[in-house]
This record gives C-alpha cells, structure tokens and sequence, in this order.
C-alpha cells in the first residue's frame, strides 16, 4: 500500500477480474487479514494487477469471541483440504496439523497450499481474520506446549469414550457462552478452546490418557463412528454453537 493506493497482483488480480468481472470505477471491499478492512474505487485494471484507491478504513469484526484452536491429525490427500476450508468458514482461529501415532502421512509439504486456502475461504465467507496454519508438530510436543502456558481448556474428541458436548455445557460452561464461567478466558471476555480431533484410525489409547493428563477432556460425537474430516467440521460446529456465536 503507498500513497492511499492498494495494488493486488497476481491470482487476486485474476480473480477480481476474470471471475467477479470488477472494473475501472466500482468499488471492493478489501481486507487485510488482521481485522481492518478499506472501502476502495478500483482506479486501475490491467490482466494482472488492480489498483484501487482507498475511499475509507474501518474495523470490520465478523469473528467469535470464541478463539478455536483445531489440532488435526494430518490426513492424506484432499481431506486436510477440507478441513481447512470448512473450519475456516465456521471460524476457527489456528489449524495446528499434528503427527499421531496412527497418522499415515507423518511428512507434509503441503502447508503452503494449505494456507491459500485458509485465506480464499475467509474471503469467501467474509471473515475479517485468516487463520493461522501452523507447521505440523508432534501431537505429544504440541500438548505439552499449551500445558506448560497455562492450564490447557480443550476438548480431545474420541469415538471409544466420552462425555457429550450438551453435558459439558452444564458441567464447564465457556465464558463469553450462553451459560457464563471463568473456564476460558480473562480481561476481555474472549475464550481459547482446543479442539483435538485424530487422523484416519483415530487417536490411540496412549494418547488420549496422555491428554487427559495435560488437562483435556475427552468428548463423544455420539456412537456411530465419523470420518476425521465429518468429526473435525461436526465437532467446530457444535463447539461454535454451544460456546461461540453460531445458533
């Protein structure tokens, strides 16, 4: 950005003005993944880069008070895929992927495709932030992290034990929820929860006591056994509808 002028290039350019059909004179509404957004007039069109001049800057906040964290184990193929671009559209905050002891993809280059799509699904739904895609980390190592900052709130989802989401509600509500509690969250009524959710095969024995030590409780999605992909979208939605802004 210089002199009040925006320029966009590339595959953003491209899709300003080969898909939307944007020209010379209209107006878009850009933003910058951190919560500003800018009311623009496009001034230039050329195929690969727009310029548009900067009308107006304001906040723009379509987000939850809920700050999700979603740890996935990595999936093969196009499944990850799908988790990043659903749970970005219903509003997580950062996708940690997660090496498990069942994981059949331990190694990933994918991480860069990965974030392209977290950020055209928040342009898609009009989110205001992109989410944050980590580097994939050992399950056991990312636990320990988050214990070793402060007692961990989370939910570690498995399909062999559990207790159901609606009780949770009764027993630990979220503050910023419909039933208000100090469970997560302090100073400006914001909460941090961590969703785990297993690969292929779901998370082993060991792993699920490993992070119930770390404070995580463990969560059923009811008895009939889901995909990794339909229990990550499943579980942010409901989190998202008991705790967050969703219903």
């Amino acid at each position: 950005m210089t002199d009040n002028r925006l320029s966009i290039t590339d595959e953003k350019a491209h899709y300003l003005l080969s898909v939307l059909r944007c020209r010379k004179g209209e107006q878009l509404i850009v933003f910058d993944g951190s919560g500003n957004c800018f009311r623009t007039s496009i001034i230039k069109a050329h195929r690969r880069e727009v310029i548009a001049e900067i009308i107006e800057q304001f906040f723009c906040d379509h987000e939850s008070h809920l700050h999700i964290i979603l740890i996935q184990g990595i999936l093969k193929g196009e499944k990850m895929d799908m988790i990043i671009q659903k749970t970005t559209e219903l509003g997580v905050n950062e996708i940690v992927p997660a090496v498990t002891e069942r994981s059949q993809l331990r190694d990933t280059r994918r991480v860069k495709r990965w974030r392209k799509i977290a950020e055209e699904a928040s342009r898609q739904s009009g989110r205001s932030v992109v989410p944050v895609v980590h580097e994939p980390v050992e399950l056991k190592k990312v636990l320990t992290s988050y214990a070793s900052q402060s007692t961990p709130q989370g939910f570690i989802f498995y399909e062999e034990e559990g207790m159901k989401l609606s009780e949770a509600v009764k027993v630990l509500p979220i503050k910023g929820s419909k039933n208000p509690s100090p469970l997560v969250g302090e100073g400006k009524g914001e909460g941090e929860l961590l969703i785990l959710i297993g690969p292929e095969g779901g998370f082993s024995r060991e792993e699920v006591t490993f992070a119930k030590e770390k404070g995580f409780l463990v969560m059923s999605l009811g008895k009939r056994i889901l995909k990794a992909e339909t229990a990550a979208i499943s579980a942010v939605t409901l989190v998202q509808y008991l705790f967050g802004d969703m219903g």
